[in-house]
């Protein structure tokens, strides 16, 4: 059997592969992957957005080394040097007040963690999210997905009220102006709070849905959710796993773009993981010490925030901010966003973004997926999301250089062509 037929023999059937005839990536350097059978591809979607800086990033990989030279575990019940280390690095750059930090192996845990520091503070599992939302696939994150084509059961441990402001081509509201836009959101979210009958843990929220299909509402949105939830002493959990560490190129966080104009708080607890990580498992919560060090029990992670992880992504991190890649997202993304725009063809409903994180919906999911592989045969590697499977994700690296934006968009205009 070849390695497809034996990936289906012996995993779930359930786990999604791409293409008609699934490659296996066998290395990376720099924006490029290489498959088992020599092909190389410029990748716009790192693994899922997750391999943030470059594929084989010198300083990730001789940290990595290093580590797993020394020691490779130790789990959180002994002091951890590059765990500890890594924490002061994400406090200090979270914008959350007399911040902590909790290492997790994912952001599906790291959500957990998050629900569970709000329901435990606010004594209530009644939880708001967005539609159209992903917040990862246990039972408890499914139970908050907004999204049906990644929620397989309704049974959950939260009560969970939908609120619109996910996404705008397809709602109700999408004829309104921004400011009435949001008004209308707001009005919707009071409207729910008022007929809850009860007390409310949290609204948990991503700044841009990432399976969603990189969707959002207007700037300013969350920030005006905010000042309704906090007069009702309700958290907002701020989802950054896929919009975190400057990968929408005008902030460094996603929740940023939120608050300029209604308030200047923060979100009461921020979630995040892929991208720094660069590949390795890491995941994790920040909140202030009120929220973080409420918990009435003990607890303690065995893998999260391993000493080979948190090198690795310490190492990847500061990488990120000595070589400026925010300030590259805001200035290469442009190239990409504002050359699909200029499309005219009647199969593109919509293209939007910021940044190195780029939507292109299609008008039904199986022009996305022929446009997958075209793109692929062509040597470009881009994603696919939106509730109805719809939306081309497009998120590069965020050293992508110039040359290679205006490469991969040559490619991505032929396809859809």
């Amino acid at each position: 059997m070849n390695l497809h037929e034996r990936t289906r023999a012996v995993l779930p059937s359930w786990l999604a592969l791409y293409y008609d005839d699934p490659i296996e990536l066998d290395h990376g350097s720099g924006r490029h992957v290489w498959d088992a059978d020599g092909n190389r591809y410029l990748d716009f979607f790192g693994g899922i957005l997750t391999t943030m800086t470059e594929h084989a990033l010198p300083a990730v990989t001789e940290a990595v080394a290093a580590q797993a030279a020394k020691i490779i575990h130790s789990s959180t019940l002994y002091l951890n040097r590059p765990m500890v280390e890594l924490c002061e690095e994400i406090a200090a750059v979270s914008g959350i007040p007399d911040a902590k930090v909790f290492l997790t192996t994912s952001g599906t845990e790291a959500n957990d963690a998050a629900l569970l520091l709000a329901s435990v503070r606010n004594r209530s599992n009644q939880v708001l999210a967005l539609r159209n939302s992903y917040h990862g696939r246990s039972f408890s994150t499914i139970g908050i997905t907004g999204n049906s084509a990644w929620s397989p059961t309704s049974l959950s441990p939260f009560q969970t009220y939908y609120v619109h402001g996910g996404q705008r081509l397809h709602s109700p509201f999408a004829h309104l102006s921004d400011a009435d836009f949001i008004a209308a959101c707001v009005a919707d979210l009071e409207d729910v709070l008022d007929q809850t009958g009860g007390s409310i843990a949290a609204l948990i929220a991503e700044p841009i849905q990432g399976v969603g299909g990189f969707t959002s509402g207007p700037d300013g949105l969350l920030g005006a959710f905010a000042e309704v939830l906090r007069a009702r002493d309700i958290l907002w959990i701020s989802d950054e796993v896929q919009t975190g560490w400057g990968r929408t190129g005008e902030h460094f966080w996603g929740w940023q773009a939120h608050v300029a104009e209604r308030t200047s708080a923060a979100p009461d607890i921020v979630t995040f993981a892929k991208g720094i990580g660069n590949g390795l498992s890491m995941g994790g919560v920040i909140a202030p010490a009120s929220i973080m060090d409420d918990l009435p029990a003990n607890s303690i992670s065995t893998f999260g925030g391993s000493p080979i992880t948190s090198a690795g992504a310490l190492a990847n991190l500061r990488h990120l901010r000595e070589h400026d890649l925010q300030g590259n997202a805001a200035k290469v993304g442009p190239i990409l966003l504002d050359g699909l725009k200029a499309l005219d063809l009647p199969h593109v409903l919509d293209v939007r973004g910021k940044g190195l994180m780029i939507g292109v919906e299609l008008d039904t999911a199986a022009r996305a997926v022929a446009v997958l592989q075209s793109c692929k045969d062509r040597g470009l590697l881009v994603g696919k999301g939106g509730l109805r499977g719809d939306v081309l994700r497009i998120a590069p690296p965020l050293s992508l250089t110039a040359d290679e934006a205006h490469e991969g968009l040559a490619i991505l205009v032929e396809a859809l062509r």
